[in-house]
């Protein structure tokens, strides 16, 4: 956790980020993040303790806002399934808006989450967020099976290959930077594409 709230930590926030961008978390060092700041080494670590925390710093917060905007959201699923409502209000909210309420707003923590994070423990998120997903996704299933839905159940495999290409494909114009409202374009285009693809090999259509 950083040790000091002054300006100074502000100016510290600003250097961490800019290195982690330019250079990735491998090719940062504290010495270019300290030169960047206008202090000494020894400085930076009256701030943070070494670079896995100030890239923690950066990135666990996005993180957090990830996880629990999935809990409320399997939450809703979840609610809405037990009242047996349609496919159309059942997913009303997807994936996209994630993206658009959480990750376009943190657009450069998420940036250096995807594009900086190789050698830290968070360089497999996205593998590892499909993973989350592909769990909870067969729960669903089995859930909606109980309460009446004509569902269909795909192997293991085919849902992580479908999984990664829906995720990728949606995170695809943040990790390339585009500006708001290409962004907001392209997802409605993976949205459309998509969409009906899942519906179909849920049995829902």
């Amino acid at each position: 956790m950083p040790r000091d709230k002054s300006l100074s930590h502000i100016r510290v926030n600003k250097a961490i980020r800019e290195e982690f961008l330019e250079k990735g978390y491998e090719g940062a060092s504290i010495r270019s993040i300290g030169a960047r700041a206008g202090m000494t080494s020894a400085g930076l670590y009256r701030h943070y303790r070494d670079k896995e925390a100030m890239f923690d710093s950066v990135v666990e917060p996005l993180i957090n806002e990830i996880k629990i905007w999935n809990k409320k959201h399997i939450a809703k699923k979840y609610a809405l399934t037990g009242k047996k409502e349609d496919k159309d209000v059942l997913f009303g909210e997807t994936f996209i808006d994630l993206i658009k309420n959480i990750l376009i707003p943190h657009k450069e923590e998420f940036i250096i989450l995807m594009n900086c994070s190789s050698g830290t423990k968070y360089e497999n998120f996205i593998h590892n967020y499909v993973d989350e997903n592909q769990s909870e996704f067969m729960k669903a299933i089995d859930f909606m099976a109980e309460k009446g839905y004509p569902v269909k159940r795909i192997s293991d495999d085919e849902l992580h290959i479908l999984l990664s290409a829906y995720f990728t494909a949606c995170l695809e114009p943040l990790v390339h930077d585009y500006d708001e409202e290409l962004i907001e374009k392209y997802l409605s285009t993976v949205q459309e594409f998509f969409m009906p693809g899942w519906l179909k090999i849920m049995g829902l259509q």
